[in-house]
Formats: C-alpha cells, structure tokens, sequence
C-alpha cells in the first residue's frame, strides 16, 4: 500500500554495486537529506548478494538503509533477480536462456552496474520457467523480504525494472514446453490448434515448436501474446513471492513508456504492468529520446493512461550529461546531450503537469566504472553539488512544501479527444512489417497524437478496453483488430461516440485473417460505405492526395476508396476516387478517410496537415479546456474536490507571453491571487507571462 508520511516521492538511484564508493556514503546520504531527497532505490542484485549458494553477502545493502533511516530517507529495493549469480549460471546451464537462432544467452557485464550476471535487455540469463531456477530465485526473493520487511527505512519494492524483455528470447526446452500447455489450454486439442495453424501434420503436442520467422501468420500471433503472458505472469510471482512474507509494504514498477512502439516486440505493455502493482513509473530520458516537446508529453502521457487513476511517478528522470552513446552521436549537444539546470526543470515540470506525483533521477551521482560513466547524475563525479543539483534540490523543497498538498491532490483531467490503442493491431502490424523499412503504425500512432497536441489539444491515449469515458476518439492506422473490439467499437457510436477512423479498419480480423467485404467485421454498416480499391503503399505514400472541405490533405500508409451505402460524401482523392465518408449510427457518428493522415503528419515533422488536424478538432466538436493566444505554450488542467489549478507549460528558451480562455465549464482563473509556481507570481488577469524553460501554475476558481 503506498505510504502516507511522504507527500511527494523525490530523490534517485543511489547504490549499484560498485557506485557510489563506500566512504562517500554518510556524506553523500546527508546532502540527499538537506537537499529535499526523500526516497532512493537500490539495486539488490540477486548476482551481488547471494555469492554462493545459499550464502548471502547483506552489509553493503543493511548500510544503505540504515543510512537511509538515519537521514529520514525512505528505499526502494529494485532489479532483484534480473541478475543472474555467475555459480548460478553453471548450475543451472540446462537453463540458460536461448535466442531464436540457438544461441545461448552469457553473463554479460551490465551497462547501467558494472556487475555481472546480466543477460540481454537488462533481463536474466536464466529462464524462470525452469522450477529449479525459479526455486533459486524465490529463496532469494524470500531471504530478502524477511530480512527488511519491518525495517523502518523500507519503503517498498520496484518488482521490474523497466518492463520489457529482448525480442528474441525465450527458446529454452523449458519455455517451449510452457508454450505448448499454453496452447493446450488455448485450443483445447492438437487438430484444433493444427487448423488455427493451418498445418496439419503434428502428430503430438511435442511437434510444435516457437516460430523463428516473424511473419502475419496465426503461429506468430500465439507466440507473441504467449510471450506476454508468460513474462507477465513471472512478473506476477515476484509479486506473489515477496507478498508471501510481507503484506504491506509498496509494490511498484516501471517500464520505459514503449506501449506504442515496443509493446509487441519488447513486451513493453504499460497497461497490463500497471495493472498488477499499486505505483507504476517510467523511464524517460531525454539524451536517448530527444527533446522536442510532444515527445516529452507522450512519455508522461502514455503512463497516466496506462495507470487508470493509480498514482504512478517518473521513475528515472535524467539529471546530468550522457557521453559517447549511439542514440546522442551527430545530436546538437542542447538536444538533452549536456543537461542544463533549465533542463532539469521543464522536464520535471513537463512530468508532473502530465500527472505524474513523484519524481526519481536515474542516478545520484555518475557510475565511475563501465560504459555509462559520468551519466545522468545531478551531482559531480565526486558528489559535490552542481547548479543542476542545486535546481534539483529547489524542485523538491517545493514539492514538499505543505503548501503544495493541494496541488498534488488535484489529477489532468480528461483529455478533449482519445487515441485508441489496441495490442493487436500493434502485434499484427510488428508481423507484417518484420523485415520492412517502413513503420506506418509507430507514424501513424505518434502523428496522430503530435498533431492534436499541436491543436492546443489534450490527446489521451485509451486503451480499447477503456473508451466508453470517452465522447470523441481517433482511430489511426486500424488495420487489425479482433470481431469483439470491433462490436465495442460499433456499440460505443450507437450509444452516442463520434469516431474518427483512418483506412482499412479491421482489415484483417480475428487470427489476422482477410475480411471479403471492407470496412470488414460489420463496420461498412456503422461507416455507411465499402470499399471499392484499396492500395497497400507505405513506401509512396506521401504521394497521395485528397480533399476535406475544400481543404488538400497528404495520406500516407494506405489508400482505400469507397462507395456510399448511407453515409455522405466529404472528400475525394485527387483522381476523383471517393476518400471521406461521414455517417450517423445510432446517437453517434464517424468520419471515415481512406489513407492515413497521421503519417503524412508524422513523416513531414508537422509540416503537412496542420490545418487538417485543425478542422478535425472544429468537425468533432470539441472544445479546448483552456484556449491559448500562443501556440509554443501547452496548457493542462488539474481538478480535485480541494482546489483546481490550470499548468502553462513553456519549453522554449524565450519568456513566452499568451492569453488564456477556460471552458466555461472549467471555472475562471483566480485574479490576483499567488500561483503554485513560480513563488510570488500573481496573475493579475488578461495575459501571462510564462518564463523560460518553466511552468506557470494558477490557481482556478
């Protein structure tokens, strides 16, 4: 459960044997303490603790927190058995982890520890589907939890560090044995899996084997969602270990905000991971992501979406330099390369506008050993404080200052407009482009959100199973889903939705397999139209063209024509081909258009369809919870039964100055009276100035 003697979560990574060096630590602990730093986590590497079996080396770890105790700092332990010990690695060399091609995974040094025992992707050597190793590691686990469970500093546990695992792993005799039980309690009998496989030769269960060839083939849509629920489900017993022994202590975790791009590949399901603890949190550093403002929103956004109300945090937030990495080579060194004190600002302020209601640095102070030295880390290379600390240390007095206890009660409210995200269409479109360039899903997806962003527009990303709270949605690239999504989605416009779609929705349907008339799955009746051509053109398709209102529009991804069976006509390709249909079903309406605009927005960086993204907005309806004159600024809008308040958010370099309009509905901004942030800013009514790299907080009657 999560505690109540902290009101605002804020301090870092600390202790990843070998760093910080050991004298360094009562000094280090009483400057987090002075500097407004309540919580550090630690890794208790299962690889650096248990250095033979049963033997556990515990005092660098019992120091760290009876440091923390001492200070008022509170811990979380983390990256417990993602580490391997190396006697563990020849005891158990029948399980080691095996890659698609037959290679067996190594203990390799680890990037962010200089320790050994790591595998690929931060994951373990070993596969947990081996009882034995799953025995080691839950004695280990259990060790663990007894020896802290009642120590004052603890503050709870981070069960999975960044939630994902390598795209091709597990191939062990052990998982391709949990596989077939899988599949047995799937399917029931092997001539029914044999006709869903469309291979009808198995002769016994033990015939079956994982695909190694990722294609759009009903095997590989198995073996993705088995991989999911199988590193899911061990995530699940770290849980149900540690919960054995003790029941009240906080049980979080954090992935790397990857639902969009990874979850398929990566397993990255931010929505199934938040689902199973009480605190969920992500990783986002912008040396490795890049500091255009939308990408900044999303990874925070993605995270609230994910997190259906819990409170989650920003779980690893960068704070310092990152030197000689392959995501920094060729980036101006202001495109988060060499962080700055303002840096450190507009991205805590960015996060916690987004909703997040805790704030953890990546690292306290840089490693000194390994390939990320010097990274990250507000402190000096000795521990000394920076001007990055110093502002590091100024956000968080702020943050737990009593007067901000309203504040943080207060939660985003519901964004005008959703993105529905579905994880088959994201696992089908994985198989069908595998070995393609082209990604017209990630561009559809992430063009979809930056161009509402841009709109002055709060986009949610919603999950499918989450779109009845929702009065408008936007579709893109929809090219697979299942028959029982697609009556959601009919029920959800009948009741009143409006739903805008791009091309080919549910293409392919249930187990990936080719609809005879489109839109398939029944949604020509909600849509009010069929398709009469369709052009699968991911490659070329900034060439194509069409019409809304007068207005031109570029497509992108596919192009698919109609006919009208209900609906009206709203645009045309520029060959006269039929492209936008908008219909009435039920209460609720749609907006069909034959291509995907989404791309052309994402693959010109916002220079095509700006104006487009605009009329969908005056289209729909909506309307902006707070319109402003100036367009570099975003603005979000809290709500609590305490207090309201309304975040300008500037991640310029100038002071940037708007006027700002609440819904009607939203209340008015309290003339006169001192905002949240910065300290002694008074709006005095009309127009606001938002300072650089900075945030402006008023208060909403």
């Amino acid at each position: 459960m999560l505690r109540d003697d902290i009101q605002f979560p804020y301090g870092a990574v600390y202790f990843r044997k070998s760093n910080p060096p050991q004298n360094h630590w009562d000094r280090d602990y009483g400057v987090a303490a002075e500097d407004g730093l309540n919580v550090f986590r630690h890794w208790f590497m299962w690889g650096a603790i248990e250095t033979a079996p049963g033997v556990y080396d515990w005092e660098e770890y019992d120091r760290q927190l009876d440091l923390a105790a001492k200070n008022g700092i509170k811990t979380i332990i983390a990256e417990m058995t993602q580490t391997v010990p190396d006697w563990a690695v020849r005891k158990y060399a029948h399980a080691v982890q095996i890659t698609s091609d037959g290679r067996k995974l190594s203990s390799n040094m680890g990037v962010s520890s200089a320790t050994g025992g790591f595998g690929k992707n931060g994951g373990g050597v070993l596969t947990l589907n081996c009882p034995e190793v799953r025995e080691a590691a839950g004695r280990f686990l259990t060790a663990m939890a007894k020896r802290y469970k009642d120590h004052p500093a603890l503050y709870g546990y981070d069960i999975w560090n960044e939630c994902n695992y390598a795209e091709d792993v597990d191939y062990s005799s052990y998982t391709k044995a949990a596989f077939r039980t899988w599949l047995q309690a799937k399917y029931g009998s092997l001539k029914a899996l044999a006709k869903a496989w469309y291979r009808y030769s198995y002769a016994e269960w033990d015939d079956i084997e994982p695909p190694v060839q990722m294609a759009a083939y009903p095997e590989c849509i198995d073996w993705l969602q088995f991989k999911r629920d199988n590193f899911y489900e061990q995530m699940q017993w770290r849980i149900d270990t540690v919960r054995s022994i003790d029941s009240t202590c906080l049980i979080a975790a954090h992935g790397v905000s990857g639902a969009i791009p990874d979850m398929a590949s990566h397993g990255c399901d931010d929505w199934l991971a938040a689902s199973k603890v009480e605190l969920y949190g992500y990783t986002w550093i912008q040396a490795r992501k890049g500091t255009e403002p939308w990408k900044t929103w999303y990874g925070v956004d993605i995270n609230r979406a994910a997190a259906r109300g819990k409170p989650f945090w920003h779980a690893e937030r960068q704070a310092g330099p990152l030197w000689l990495q392959p995501q920094v080579i060729g980036r101006d060194k202001e495109d988060g390369r060499i962080a700055e004190p303002e840096d450190i600002r507009i991205w805590s302020m960015t996060s916690l506008a987004g909703g997040a209601r805790g704030m953890m640095n990546l690292r306290y102070r840089p490693l000194l050993d390994g390939p990320l030295f010097g990274a990250f880390g507000a402190y000096g290379m000795d521990g000394s404080r920076t001007p990055r600390s110093e502002m590091q240390a100024a956000l968080g007095k702020w943050a737990n200052d009593p007067a901000q206890a309203s504040l943080w009660a207060a939660k985003p409210v519901r964004g005008e407009i959703g993105i529905i995200v579905v994880r088959e269409t994201q696992e089908w479109d994985y198989l069908l482009n595998h070995d393609r360039q082209e990604k017209p899903y990630k561009a559809a997806m992430w063009g979809a959100y930056r161009a509402f962003l841009d709109q002055g527009v709060q986009p949610d990303w919603v999950h499918i199973d989450d779109i009845d709270s929702y009065p408008v949605l936007y579709f893109p690239y929809p090219i697979m889903f299942t028959s029982e999504q697609a009556d959601r989605l009919k029920t959800w416009v009948e009741n009143g939705g409006t739903l805008i779609c791009e091309a080919c929705p549910g293409y392919f349907g249930d187990r990936g397999h080719v609809g005879q008339q489109q839109p398939n799955l029944g949604l020509d009746v909600m849509f009010g139209a069929r398709q009469v051509d369709v052009e699968y053109m991911p490659d070329i398709g900034d060439r194509i063209r069409f019409s809304f209102y007068g207005r031109e529009v570029q497509g992108g991804g596919m192009l698919q024509s109609y006919e009208l069976t209900r609906g009206t006509a709203r645009g045309t390709f520029d060959d006269g081909r039929l492209a936008v249909v908008e219909n009435g079903y039920g209460k609720g309406r749609t907006l069909l258009m034959g291509t995907n605009p989404s791309v052309g927005f994402f693959n010109t960086n916002g220079k095509t369809n700006r104006a487009f993204f605009g009329a969908l907005v005056d289209w729909s309806g909506i309307e902006r919870h707070a319109a402003l004159s100036n367009t570099a600024l975003f603005a979000r809008l809290h709500k609590s039964d305490n207090g309201s308040f309304l975040w300008l958010v500037n991640p310029t370099r100038e002071t940037q100055m708007t006027e700002v309009k609440l819904a009607e509905a939203h209340g008015c901004i309290q003339a006169g009276k001192a905002a949240s942030w910065p300290l002694g800013h008074h709006y005095q009514g009309g127009k606001v100035d938002v300072p650089a790299r900075d945030v402006v907080i008023l208060q909403i009657g």
